[in-house]
This record gives structure tokens, sequence and C-alpha cells, in this order.
């Protein structure tokens, strides 16, 4: 019986063995399969330098044998259908971002103040969801409420409303000067476009064309980053950027799209005077 039992155990142990065997192999296979559809989908030119590509270097031993492996495009899901009104903590929905906008800028605030372009209406910055007060942070349904920012080139001001979403009230309003936060995206393109047009911007043109073959005369042919620049704060200024931290003034960073860099870091575009100088 004993020697019966020892072959039953052995014989169990075998196929054990044996389903281990496939599990592993099947395991093997599969990252090979994953490690494959990896390469298939990294950016860069991986193998063209040296004659090869990036669809070569993602076959595997059955496709070089002439075994062709299909990779199916993976899936994006849909983002969820988003509500009107957040809740709690939630960030701001479009519509409350919308809603935060409107009741932050009413028309005769509109009509008092100017946005990069000289239009009516201050140039809108950001809109963010506030904090809550001490007294608020334990509530089970607490108020929501968002902050909304702007600059106004008319006086050059940095404004914030904070707007209640839930009764549609401007609560706080704070204006200041001499504060300058990033440039949004429309202020760094309309600085490039100074920056073209204006004499200092002529070796900006050539190395367009030398880049490219091509005469630059918009900002929409360049990609732009724009930073602050705080004039005296940052050590000396010249005459003309003196002024630069209480106007909104911006350096740029220029590049070609989907091509080299363009240096105009030593130029200073001075969005209130319309504006553009060199520094030393």
């Amino acid at each position: 019986m004993q020697s019966t039992m020892r072959q039953q155990g052995g014989t169990v142990r075998n196929m054990m063995h044996r389903h281990l065997g496939k599990l592993v192999a099947g395991a093997a296979v599969a990252l090979a399969g994953t490690a494959a559809m990896v390469a298939a989908t990294l950016p860069g030119d991986a193998g063209a330098a040296d004659g090869g590509s990036r669809t070569a270097a993602a076959e595997g031993p059955e496709a070089r044998s002439g075994q062709s492996q299909q990779i199916r495009p993976g899936v994006v899901e849909r983002a969820p259908a988003e509500g009107g009104q957040g809740i709690g903590r939630d960030p701001l929905t479009d519509d409350e971002v919308a809603r935060a906008q409107d009741l932050a800028a009413p028309r005769t605030f509109r009509g008092a103040t100017e946005d990069v372009k000289g239009r009516a209406g201050p140039e809108r910055l950001t809109t963010d969801l506030a904090e809550l007060g001490p007294d608020e942070t334990g509530l089970a349904d607490p108020p929501r409420r968002a902050n909304v920012s702007f600059y106004d080139y008319r006086s050059d001001a940095y404004v914030t409303k904070t707007v209640n979403l839930g009764t549609g009230k401007v609560e706080k309003t704070d204006s200041r000067h001499g504060v300058q936060p990033p440039p949004n995206r429309a202020e760094s393109e309309t600085a490039a476009g100074l920056l073209i047009a204006a004499p200092e911007g002529d070796g900006l043109r050539k190395d367009y064309e030398h880049a490219t073959g091509k005469e630059l005369t918009g900002p929409g042919q360049l990609a732009v980053t724009g930073f602050v620049y705080r004039g005296a704060a940052e050590g000396p200024a010249p005459e003309r950027l003196r002024a630069c931290g209480e106007h909104r003034c911006v350096r740029l960073f220029t590049k070609v799209r989907n091509g080299q860099w363009i240096d105009t870091r030593r130029y200073v575009v001075d969005l209130s005077a319309r504006t553009v100088a060199r520094l030393d």
C-alpha cells in the first residue's frame, strides 16, 4: 500500500510540475506580449539611427519566423458625465466655472476694465475652488465658492473676486497693484506678436527664416512660453523697463513649432505700455 501511495504521490507531483510548467510558460508568453506592446507604443525613433524601425524593434520571435502577430490598439474610456454642480470639495465643474466668471464680471465691471488687447473687460487669468473658512470645514454640505482672478490693463491692477456659487453673490473683492501672477496664453502670444513687429525682433525674424525658410509674420508660427519680469526687483533694469512690476511685463521662451528653440530671453515686452526693450 505504501508503494502504491508513493506512486500516486509521485504521479500527483509530476502532474503539478507539468501544470506549473504550463503556467510559467504561459506567464512568460504574456510578459513577452506585454513587452512587445510597450516597445510598440514608446515614443521616439528607437532603432531608426541604425537603419531599423520601431516596428521591427517591437517584433517578437514569432514575427521574425514569419508568423505575424497583430497588436490591437488600446481603448480609452470616456470620462464620466460631469454634473452641473459639484459636491463638497469636488473640483469646479465646467458649469460652475462659467457661472463664477459671469458673476465675477458684471457689465459695469467689464465696462470699467480692459484686457491685454485693449478690449472692454479684464484679462481673465484663473478660476479655482476657494478654501473653506475654519467654521465650515466640518459641515456636511459646506458652501462652494470660487476665486476668479483678472488683470485689468486699464488700471494695472490684479483683481481677485470670491463668488458664492450657492447664493450667486460676490462675497469679496481684492484689488492690488504691483502683484504680477504668471501670464496666460493670450498674454504670452500678444507679447510675442509685439516682439515680432518691433525693431528689436529683427534677430528673431532672421533666426526663424534661417530655420524654416519662411517669413515670420505672427505668433501663431511659434510655440511660446511667457514669464513675468518684475523690473528692478530682479536686478538692474534699463530705463525703458523701470516701470515693470507696476506694469505687466513678460519675458519669452520661443520655439519654432515642431522645431528648434530661438533664444529671446534678453527681450522684455511691456504689455501695459506695449513696448519692447532689451536687457543689457
